[in-house]
């Protein structure tokens, strides 16, 4: 059966929010929130996510180990996680939550290793990888560009405005998070990116759109509405337009 039009938020940890998760889920379709990434950042992680897509028809699984923890494992279990992950292929969306982080960890040779496999990974499996690139935006587009990724999506990309540039002429999508309400950085991206590259999420718990505690999937209509107002759209045809880019891209 077709989906019909609704808002989607592309990037999300369902598991990590501290509220009754079918509330969180019920909030979400009161508002037209119909389709639901949750992102794995761990082997234990991974499974919940996976239980929690198996159980609720508008969530979607990305697998992935956050940069942080897969530092925290050894080269054998990393492996061992990607196995899962090919195994599950047929059960998941994309790979993610994967990239680098050189805000938190200096270990950037290790990072750039265990990301290499993740985007070979996403590239063998023909499923977007979702990036964060906190402080290694230009190191994650450059590993990205080597492998020749196509499927590519920007999490919360916080870099400068050259790689901004690069980044759509790669072609790759930027979800845009509902702290985008209060951030010029991430209205900047709105008005430089063509609508046909934008995509949007919450982040969930994290990034309120009011800085408040828990966020939730519903909130992430607040982006749609900031897209709308920068390209002088209507709600309606940014749900649109962001329903064709997720489609686009997730299949």
């Amino acid at each position: 059966m077709a989906i019909k039009e609704c808002f989607i938020d592309v990037h999300c940890h369902l598991d990590m929010i501290e509220l009754d998760i079918m509330n969180v889920i019920e909030n979400a379709m009161m508002k037209d929130v119909k389709i639901i990434v949750t992102q794995g950042v761990n082997p234990n992680s991974n499974r919940i996510v996976l239980s929690l897509a198996e159980k609720n028809n508008i969530v979607r699984a990305a697998l992935g180990i956050y940069p942080l923890e897969a530092l925290a494992l050894s080269v054998e279990e990393i492996d061992d996680e990607i196995e899962f992950i090919r195994k599950n292929k047929d059960k998941l969306s994309a790979i993610g939550e994967v990239g680098m982080d050189f805000k938190e960890s200096n270990d950037k040779e290790r990072q750039k290793k265990i990301f290499n496999k993740f985007v070979k990974l996403s590239i063998e499996l023909e499923k977007p990888i979702i990036v964060h690139s906190r402080k290694a935006e230009l190191e994650c587009i450059e590993i990205l560009e080597k492998n020749n990724a196509k499927k590519v999506v920007m999490h919360c990309f916080s870099g400068k405005f050259s790689l901004v540039k690069r980044i759509i002429d790669n072609g790759w999508f930027f979800s845009i998070p509902g702290s985008v309400k209060n951030s010029e950085h991430f209205q900047k991206i709105i008005k430089e990116t063509p609508i046909e590259q934008l995509l949007c999420e919450t982040d969930s718990p994290y990034l309120h759109p009011d800085k408040e505690w828990p966020n939730e999937p519903a909130n992430v209509v607040v982006s749609y509405e900031k897209i709308g107002e920068i390209k002088g759209l209507k709600l309606d045809e940014v749900k649109k337009k962001v329903f064709d880019n997720y489609f686009k891209l997730f299949n």
